[in-house]
């Protein structure tokens, strides 16, 4: 799983992802197109009525190839999790160094929600998944927690202090990726209680306002209570 819970580098002094060369944009197309089908047949079937030869087939790719990107179908299914972590990720780090941190995070929080339509709603659909099947806990887990490490060496890069773990390391950065992503996952979890008792689509500014209000309460910091969200 380390490959999709990878972060996308950087193209040296630039602001934007590097571009993948044509192998590479093989293999990520046909990572796409294995956690595509195993979400889909995740949400339609159940993930306990899923094989890994159900995937196989639907994405069109032989068995063989599925366990070159995955080693179970809760994996394929909790990808879309982990490609949207990796996104989130990519963009905290293009975002300039004069910013503050938790504002760079807001941006590159926005900025995915904005420019991944088809990304976001998958990740939205496996958060649902993950909500009704126990049995993907454990991958969604490995997801996070691989997250929480690449954001907090990025913030490091970002302040310019060691990374975690390194001679120098002062926590801050572990510290600030740990409360900024359990924020985003705070809010997350509220905004699909409320999708799920919902009759209309999902809202989406909604999502955005609440993400402001989670960062502005931590900008703040939480010795006293914030106001509350819309």
């Amino acid at each position: 799983m380390a490959e999709e819970a990878g972060v996308v580098q950087l193209a040296s002094g630039a602001g934007e992802p590097a571009s993948p060369g044509r192998r590479e944009r093989k293999k990520q197309a046909t990572r796409a197109a294995l956690r595509e089908a195993a979400l889909r047949l995740a949400l339609r079937h159940g993930v306990e009525n899923v094989t890994v030869e159900q995937i196989a087939g639907e994405a069109d790719i032989a068995l063989r190839t599925f366990f070159n990107y995955f080693s179970s179908k809760e994996e394929a299914v909790v990808a879309s999790l982990a490609a949207a972590a990796q996104e989130l990720v990519a963009r905290f780090r293009a975002r300039p160094r004069t910013e503050p941190v938790l504002r760079a995070f807001r941006e590159a929080v926005l900025t995915v929600m904005k420019e991944s339509d088809a990304a976001g709603r998958d990740h939205v659909r496996a958060l649902q998944l993950v909500r009704s099947a126990p049995t993907l806990v454990p991958q969604q887990l490995a997801v996070l927690a691989a997250q929480e490490q690449a954001l907090a060496e990025a913030i490091a890069e970002h302040v310019g202090q060691p990374a975690p773990g390194r001679p120098g390391d002062t926590g801050y950065p572990l510290l600030c990726a740990a409360a900024a992503l359990t924020a985003l996952r705070v809010v997350l979890d509220q905004w699909l209680r409320q999708t799920a008792a919902s009759a209309g689509p999902p809202d989406t500014a909604l999502l955005a306002r609440r993400i402001d209000t989670a960062i502005d309460q931590l900008t703040a910091g939480l010795d006293h209570p914030g106001r509350p969200g819309p």
